[in-house]
């Protein structure tokens, strides 16, 4: 019971993980499949953008139509954010507050007015950020940051709103009005920094990102090799190449969040470690409770087979008690796992700063799916009924005369 117990509780923060990955990620720093973009003026110096962003939005829409939940652009920019009593260095999203249904779906406001945001020189941060820099609602900022010309620019806003952090991502970036950030780097009207595209179904997104580099080329745009790694981990690459003007760059969410996976690679491996000691000690543990059981009950078979019980019949009756107790120890070990998950989940547990690097969330959280608990129920039962079989084959062969003549 406290194996399929454990199993499934790793199981549930393992998915837990996942989940708010891909919750954080798709809100904060990507879409389900990404059109961003890099547009180099001279050879050595590029930037994150995407020129005539509405006709590549075109482009997505009619390559994909079958696919395509909605569309969101966004700008990109790393700056100084700097407050009276402090500084630090921040992602930059510009973002149009009133097109982007998904982002007002997921962030939590603490303080403030999310529509706020519309305001030309406006600023959303974390609550980690606010505290960082000692501000409040309606105070003031200033952004730093060196323009594609070469030449340092900044920019004052005020806070809107605060809002709760989403995991760990959250610590990484704010959020500006489109105008605030084209202003903050000197960029035409007609520049974005990426298109975020969100699927019907985001398991399609490999496909359907494959799909549109095709798309793209194939309407004239230049578009990068396939790529899994998040945009700003290829400006070492892009600026050593020698072009110039811009190339489109197709990436999915999780390439966009692959600095991260070691965390979950790191995690599913300890995790599938222990819970391949833990299956083991069960293989072991039932293979010897079972033999314990045949050896107490050799008179027993010996009765039973005396008075006409044929062998096949001792077989099933022992496999039949390895199923039934596997079953029942499971199904309770996988029940209690749900119970412990809803608890843990109600309770909405805080976790201390280096767990949240590690949980990717700001509380404690643990996935809760019948059907994969299902699933780990059966293989322990399974399990228990494989390590049965050698004993109760053992008891099967056993004649009656040497049965009954065990001494115990």
């Amino acid at each position: 019971m406290f194996v399929t117990l454990l199993v499934t509780t790793l199981w549930g923060t393992l998915t837990s993980m996942r989940e708010s990955m891909l919750k954080s990620a798709t809100t904060l720093m990507s879409g389900h499949v990404n059109v961003g973009g890099f547009f180099k003026v001279t050879a050595g110096q590029s930037g994150p953008l995407v020129t005539h962003y509405q006709d590549v939005v075109k482009a997505v829409q009619t390559a994909i139509p079958e696919d395509l939940d909605y569309t969101a652009v966004r700008g990109r920019g790393w700056a100084k954010l700097i407050s009276d009593t402090a500084s630090m260095q921040t992602g930059v999203g510009g973002i149009d507050i009133d097109k982007e249904p998904g982002f007002k779906k997921v962030i939590q406001v603490e303080s403030g007015k999310l529509e706020d945001l519309a305001q030309p020189n406006s600023i959303l941060i974390f609550h980690d950020q606010a505290e960082k820099l000692g501000v409040k609602v309606g105070d003031a900022l200033t952004f730093s940051a060196p323009t594609n010309r070469g030449v340092n620019n900044t920019v004052d806003v005020h806070v809107v709103a605060i809002a709760e952090n989403v995991g760990l991502l959250s610590g990484f970036n704010t959020y500006v009005p489109s105008g605030t950030l084209r202003k903050l780097y000197d960029l035409r009207d007609d520049a974005a920094g990426v298109i975020y595209v969100y699927l019907k179904d985001v398991k399609r997104a490999p496909e359907v990102a494959a799909r549109l580099r095709n798309a793209l080329e194939k309407d004239g745009y230049r578009v990068m090799d396939p790529d899994p790694r998040a945009f700003w981990q290829k400006f070492e690459v892009v600026n050593r190449e020698d072009w110039t003007g811009q190339k489109l760059d197709v990436t999915t969410w999780d390439e966009e969040v692959s600095f991260l996976n070691w965390i979950l690679t790191g995690f599913g491996f300890i995790s599938g470690l222990l819970s391949f000691v833990l299956l083991v000690i069960v293989l072991v543990g039932v293979g010897n409770i079972m033999w314990i059981a045949v050896r107490e009950r050799t008179r027993e078979v010996g009765t039973l087979r005396a008075i006409g019980m044929q062998r096949g019949r001792v077989l099933r009756m022992f496999l039949t008690e390895a199923v039934v107790l596997g079953f029942a120890s499971g199904a309770a070990g996988g029940l209690l796992g749900l119970l412990v998950a809803a608890g843990v989940n109600q309770a909405q547990v805080t976790l201390p700063p280096f767990a949240r690097l590690f949980l990717l969330n700001d509380h404690l959280e643990l996935a809760m799916r019948v059907g994969p608990v299902v699933a780990i129920v059966a293989f322990i039962t399974a399990l228990t009924t494989v390590a049965s079989a050698y004993p109760a084959y053992r008891a099967a062969k056993l004649t009656p005369v040497t049965a009954m003549g065990h001494a115990g």
